[in-house]
């Protein structure tokens, strides 16, 4: 992780951060603490704690989101200070609808000036974000007239970090479970990290084709860090985001907490064992295998 960061982010970077509620990149958001990286644009379409971490330890200057909140335990502390407050100094701050940011990398990955989209009609969000415009249709509406319709520009992070479960030396990365817009992001900008909690034979990845979200071509490096999504929401736990609202809340503890956690730990190998194999073992949980799948041969 050390190696990718230092490679692929660099200072003023538009860097996006994706994976939803279980495959959060949190610890690629530490690695970029760690080295100080500086005036960033962060993309995340649920912009939850790692964006408040990385936010007090002065990372990011522009947030650009679609939700942004400590998931359903509380308010991100850092992120409230910085927006209702320009505490310690101002955040700028770009949202659009869950939905917008689909689009926004749709249009990124296949290279379109803009994407369209009917979900903001009614909407208060076009008034305060100048990003989402009107364009006139070519085609005429189902009753002849003339329409106009939503449009959101395209974005092409840097790089995009994303976690998945397991990969292949080549960066064939297959994901399970809840997914986002991986793939999507991955294609929209222009390096990939993916971070995988193993490295699989390349049997493996063959033999399940279609759990391949997203294929080597499309990587640029691949991170080995086990466990690198806690604390998001593997295996179910959500003790640390209950926790999180009092932290945050408190500028010196926040502080406190980056200091010992973040700062003080080499990498994430570190944190893992610092939090120790009790705490893991509490996380624990047994196997349920999904089966295999005969996909045929050529006899």
């Amino acid at each position: 992780m050390r190696e990718a960061v230092a490679a692929f982010v660099q200072d003023g970077d538009t860097v996006s951060l994706e994976g939803f509620t279980h495959l959060i990149p949190t610890a690629a958001g530490h690695e970029i603490i760690r080295q100080g990286r500086r005036d960033l644009t962060v993309v995340r379409m649920t912009a939850d704690i790692v964006v408040d971490q990385m936010l007090a330890a002065g990372c990011v200057t522009r947030l650009v989101s679609s939700f942004v909140g400590n998931s359903s335990a509380g308010s991100l502390g850092e992120l409230r200070r910085r927006i209702e407050h320009a505490d310690p100094e101002p955040l700028v701050f770009e949202e659009y609808s869950h939905y917008g940011m689909v689009c926004r990398y749709l249009a990124g990955a296949q290279r379109l000036p803009f994407y369209p989209l009917r979900s903001y009609a009614g909407s208060d969000l076009p008034s305060v974000n100048p990003g989402i415009r009107k364009v006139t249709s070519p085609y005429p509406a189902a009753d002849g007239s003339t329409e106009d319709i939503y449009v959101v520009p395209p974005v092409h992070p840097d790089v995009t970090f994303i976690h998945a479960q397991r990969a292949d030396r080549r960066g064939n990365t297959q994901i399970w479970g809840l997914t986002g817009v991986q793939a999507e992001a991955v294609y929209a900008a222009e390096k990939a990290v993916v971070v995988v909690e193993e490295l699989v034979a390349d049997e493996v990845i063959r033999a399940d084709p279609n759990r391949t979200l997203v294929p080597a071509h499309a990587v640029d490096a691949v991170v080995l860090c086990p466990r690198g999504a806690h604390p998001s929401f593997a295996q179910g736990y959500n003790a640390f985001y209950r926790a999180w609202s009092a932290i945050s809340k408190d500028p010196a503890r926040l502080r406190g907490w980056l200091e010992e956690w973040v700062y003080g730990t080499a990498d994430h190998a570190a944190y893992v064992a610092k939090l120790g194999e009790e705490f893991w073992a509490g996380l624990a949980v047994g196997e349920a295998p999904s089966g295999s799948v005969d996909y045929g041969r050529r006899l």
